[in-house]
């Protein structure tokens, strides 16, 4: 048992450990340390000092700047150790770590699917009811998602906001840039299942893969034909059935 001296001095530790002296005077949500007093306030102003110096889009906290970066620099610091799966948020990997244990509380109510989050499910839900409420200004094609919408504006605006870190070259989706900055990095990520081949795009692996398996996809209805790339289907088009 702690003697009372002790109990009053573990009292006072535990009081100053809790303590929060800074106090919002606009919604009154008190903080420990005042530089989290100085970013919520912000909230209430409408302060965003800290700006992408590459898309211009403003922060309230250099931390949420920082993590924007990552956005164009392509960077996924947040790695799953389950299948070494990498994220740009560290709120997308607790996410996406339901993927392994299996939980999937949110059930679609018309074809019985389930998902991880209830926005997932939400998004499913559009393919049942057909809405399609993100609408393109320039061309009226419609989305079912705002990232959808943005990432289609981008053809319209010639935004380009993802830029290599090795040259100049830039891209409107960041997945674009990952695979592009392989020709510098020489990373070649997916490997043949049936040699030691590898390719920088799981596309090639794919492709190369028929070669083992011996698969066919593309099929020439006229001479009853079929190849495994679609380059070969081409090139048997254009010399046969021109004639």
């Amino acid at each position: 048992d702690l003697s009372e001296a002790e109990e009053k001095n573990h009292v006072k530790t535990g009081e100053k450990h809790f303590k929060k002296p800074y106090t919002c005077d606009q919604c009154g949500k008190s903080f420990t340390q005042k530089g989290h007093l100085t970013g919520h306030t912000r909230l209430h102003t409408g302060e965003k000092p800290f700006t992408c110096d590459q898309c211009g889009k403003s922060f309230i906290l250099s931390a949420h700047l920082k993590e924007h970066m990552n956005i164009h620099t392509g960077e996924k610091p947040y790695a799953c150790d389950q299948c070494g799966k990498t994220f740009l948020r560290v709120s997308d990997l607790k996410q996406h770590m339901k993927v392994h244990s299996k939980e999937k509380p949110h059930s679609c109510h018309l074809c019985g699917k389930s998902f991880s989050c209830s926005h997932y499910l939400k998004e499913h839900q559009k393919i049942h009811t057909g809405v399609r409420e993100y609408m393109c200004f320039e061309c009226e094609k419609t989305f079912t998602s705002a990232k959808c919408l943005k990432l289609h504006e981008r053809i319209h605006t010639g935004e380009k906001p993802y830029k290599c870190s090795h040259c100049d070259k830039r891209f409107s989706v960041s997945s674009n840039l990952k695979t592009h900055e392989r020709i510098h990095t020489g990373e070649k990520p997916y490997k043949c299942s049936h040699c030691d081949k590898r390719f920088s795009q799981s596309i090639h692996q794919k492709t190369h893969e028929r070669i083992h398996t011996g698969e066919k996809l593309y099929h020439c209805t006229a001479y009853g034909k079929r190849f495994c790339h679609s380059s070969s289907l081409r090139n048997h088009t254009k010399n046969n059935h021109s004639k």
